[in-house]
């Protein structure tokens, strides 16, 4: 894909997201997510480690329940998470290596969480592009590869990628991401949103996005984790309360999604799988695990141009 339809969109995700505003606003109903049987085959696009918990676990369980097909896609390993290397090295600054061991750590993590969900190991794919990049890549770097500024690489470093090597531009992305897609071959996709708030978030939904409208793959929903200050509220363990909707989210019609009690245990499950991030973000971790997951119907067509 060219440059200038990425540039497109990313413009019109940001007019998404000033849309959005600041104040939350009861979830609208949508249309229910589509019915899971044994002929369901999920993918959720993960920009980090432990999106895929926080997101979708409730969807995850009934998918594997139902005899269907379940598949995570993580775009970056998260290795450049601040806090975490501060605490295991104490210092400010933190050497490449350090930054990589941490990702084949959070690497460790996703596999053990999505296990506990029911995700198959061949079902569990990694990319490896740089944390906190990937919007530079569907921008600045579409050709000219990315410097990561926590391991120094510039292209995929991680030997459990997918594709080792793989240059860290926006086109080499976008034909991963595409191989992901012939791979699984989703009869639905969960994947952030546009308006939330993370960087990375925002541009993996532009990237599902582009890439699903492209290849004309129905069922695409999405999901915010990072969305507006104080949310989730309140923080911490509050299971059978229902997830509220997030300020970003304000005039998106959301399919509620209810878990079951079992499910909601089995989310707390994996979620402990992440001791890297249970150590420095507990509280709000733990906010995700809801008695629903809310997911919106926002096609490519409402962010793309004609």
């Amino acid at each position: 894909m060219s440059a200038r339809p990425t540039a497109a969109l990313l413009a019109a995700a940001a007019l998404a997201v000033r849309a959005a505003g600041c104040t939350a606003a009861p979830a609208a109903a949508a249309p229910s997510l589509p019915h899971l049987d044994a002929q369901t085959s999920l993918l959720v696009v993960a920009p980090h480690p432990d999106d895929e918990t926080l997101c979708c676990a409730g969807v995850i369980q009934r998918v594997v329940r139902a005899g269907g097909r379940a598949s995570v896609v993580w775009i970056t390993s998260g290795d450049a998470s601040e806090l975490d290397l501060l605490l295991i090295e104490r210092s400010l600054f933190v050497k490449p290596e350090k930054a990589r061991a941490l990702a084949a750590t959070r690497m460790r993590e996703a596999r053990e969480a999505s296990a506990r969900l029911g995700v198959p190991e061949a079902g569990q794919l990694f990319l490896g592009y740089p944390d906190r990049g990937v919007l530079r890549l569907l921008t600045d770097h579409r050709a000219t590869p990315y410097t990561s500024g926590s391991t120094g690489a510039a292209a995929v470093p991680y030997r459990a990628a997918l594709f080792p090597g793989h240059p860290y531009t926006g086109e080499s992305l976008e034909r991963d991401f595409a191989a992901v897609l012939e791979r699984v071959r989703p009869t639905l996709i969960l994947a952030p949103s546009p308006r939330d708030s993370h960087p990375d978030h925002r541009a993996t939904g532009l990237l599902t996005i582009a890439v699903s409208t492209r290849r004309g793959l129905p069922d695409v929903r999405y999901w915010i984790v990072h969305g507006g200050e104080g949310w989730p509220s309140p923080r911490g363990l509050l299971p059978g309360v229902p997830l509220t909707a997030a300020p970003r989210s304000r005039g998106l019609a959301l399919a509620v999604f209810a878990l079951e009690p079992a499910e909601e245990d089995r989310m707390l499950e994996a979620l402990r799988a992440y001791d890297t991030q249970m150590r420095t973000l507990a509280p709000f971790l733990l906010a995700f695990v809801r008695s629903t997951e809310l997911f919106a119907s926002l096609p490519g067509a409402q962010l793309a141009p004609q």
